[in-house]
């Protein structure tokens, strides 16, 4: 017997009243508060890319710009290691396995780029001799010495890697709307919090 099927029976040995099929409040508080500042962080960035380099309020955009994606940066080996210990609820029914391995190459994409995106962006500052800020209250350590042909490098990346993302994050964004819409399974109720029982 796997260890599948062994998961399988202890979660059917369990009444659904004593299961939890939700996300707990530290995942969800960890996805919605990294949501927001990857979606202000893109849509910044993307605005301040029309405006003339060396003006306002191109420069305050792009701060706030760096300092969401360097927090992202902090938050996402800290999820991952929260995820890792406590790990995810079962489902009331099982996706089929085609659902399942595209949920999970999604996830893992969308993982991966919140880590290229902000360390391009770092290389591309750092290398570029750019402000390193955190919301004004301290700059971040720079690492890397002044080198045009890697910044030149770190911006190519960071461009290419972020309309990845945007792209990546569209298709994850049309992946939730049609389970809710179409398929009106529990995907999305797992990631919100989970109704009081009577």
């Amino acid at each position: 017997m796997s260890a599948a099927d062994r998961q399988n029976i202890r979660h059917d040995e369990i009444p659904d009243s004593g299961r939890q099929f939700n996300y707990d409040g530290a995942q969800r508080g960890f996805h919605w508060t990294m949501a927001v500042f990857i979606i202000v962080a893109m849509m910044l960035g993307i605005y301040a890319s029309f405006l003339p380099p060396g003006t306002s309020p191109r420069k305050e955009l792009l701060d706030i710009h760096k300092s969401l994606g360097m927090t992202v940066l902090v938050l996402v080996p800290l999820r991952l290691a929260y995820r890792f210990v406590v790990g995810e609820p079962p489902y009331h029914a099982a996706l089929s396995r085609l659902v399942h391995l595209g949920a999970r190459l999604g996830h893992f994409g969308l993982y991966g780029l919140m880590l290229a995106v902000p360390i391009s962006g770092y290389i591309y500052s750092a290398a570029g001799g750019y402000s390193l800020p955190w919301f004004g209250l301290f700059s971040w350590p720079r690492l890397l010495a002044r080198n045009e042909a890697l910044a030149r490098f770190g911006e190519d990346i960071h461009f290419w890697v972020g309309w990845s993302f945007v792209a990546l994050l569209c298709t994850h964004l049309a992946a939730v709307a049609w389970h809710v819409f179409a398929k009106r399974d529990e995907v999305m109720s797992r990631m919100l919090p989970r109704k009081q029982r009577r």
